[in-house]
């Protein structure tokens, strides 16, 4: 019932949308011009645990057939998880358009190298430009009225890795919002621009606060309770947690807002262990994050993921970062 109610929140959100030319059109040109995407749901379970960031990506599906979580290589310090309209199909052309494919490596000299001013973020804007680049071309094609919360992300990435300068592990949310604006009245004709990003930190927490594990999900709404909130109540799918030492230690830690100080090791296993408990019949995979060594699989997608275009091992280490929230 809440799946259910979480479908209908989002109007259906197996968009299928047939952009035919505003005047009258041969049906060939409007079947070619045929788009379609599946909203891909999940959530990210994020540890920040000693000299390494754990996660765990989820999938939810909230439309039957809609893909999987993708994974992108964004730069030596940061990658990300794709949610959302990740994937888009037409009949014209049977291999499907992917925003984890083809993706050129952010690299090159940080702009804010001798400290951050102006009123945007060119390091932001690196990354969020080129996925943008890539929706805009496929978003302009729907020109029908889309019955599609305006509020609410279209796109989304969750962006894990580390700041530059020393400043330690972060992870963001950037979202991408469609608007639509009615061009003519008599054939139904609407004008689809996709936003530009909006950016959200959620780690670090603010000053003094707890160090606890950090859950985000797409859509944001109605996907149930935290694996922090489920530790805090004592569910008993963990209670056999405690009878290991190393994974009944990095519990107390967790559960004593000092996550960070939970090793990597043990960090992973409590991972690869408590999520096959909270979603048995649902695919995850889970990785590592190194401020010094990168990245590495601790559990890889079962599909195939595709190397960035661009090599970037010798990219300073000033290079593009996600360190400074930008101005909305």
């Amino acid at each position: 019932m809440q799946q259910r109610a979480i479908v209908l929140a989002y109007c259906g959100l197996l968009l299928s949308i047939i952009a035919g030319a505003p005047l009258a059109s041969a049906q060939r040109q409007e079947q070619d011009d045929e788009i379609v995407t599946s909203l891909t749901g999940g959530r990210v379970i994020l540890h920040f645990a000693k000299e390494a960031i754990l996660f765990a990506a989820i999938d939810q599906p909230v439309e039957q057939g809609a893909p999987p979580p993708r994974f992108v290589d964004i730069d030596s310090r940061h990658v990300a998880i794709l949610f959302g309209a990740e994937e888009w199909r037409s009949p014209a052309d049977p291999k499907p358009i992917r925003m984890d494919r083809n993706f050129q490596r952010v690299s090159g000299p940080d702009p804010h190298a001798g400290g951050y001013e102006g009123d945007a973020d060119p390091d932001l804007e690196l990354m969020g430009t080129q996925f943008l680049e890539k929706l805009r071309p496929l978003v302009s094609v729907l020109r029908r009225k889309l019955d599609f919360p305006g509020d609410q992300p279209f796109f989304e990435m969750v962006v894990i890795g580390y700041g530059p300068k020393n400043y330690g592990p972060e992870a963001w949310t950037v979202e991408f919002r469609i608007t639509q604006q009615l061009l003519t009245t008599r054939e139904n004709y609407w004008q689809t621009r996709v936003l530009r990003p909006r950016f959200t930190q959620i780690y670090p927490p603010e000053k003094h606060a707890p160090k606890t594990l950090v859950e985000t999900t797409f859509p944001a709404e109605g996907q149930g309770p935290t694996l922090q909130t489920l530790l805090e109540g004592n569910d008993p799918r963990f209670s056999g947690f405690r009878s290991d030492a190393k994974m009944g230690k990095a519990l107390d830690l967790i559960l004593k807002g000092q996550a960070q100080k939970v090793e990597p090791a043990d960090a992973a296993e409590f991972l690869r262990a408590a999520v096959p408990l909270l979603y048995p019949k649902q695919q995850f995979f889970a990785g590592k994050m190194e401020e010094q060594r990168g990245f590495e699989w601790i559990l890889p997608p079962q599909e195939p993921v595709e190397k960035a275009n661009k090599d970037d091992k010798n990219r300073p280490p000033e290079a593009p970062s996600l360190l400074k929230h930008p101005e909305n």
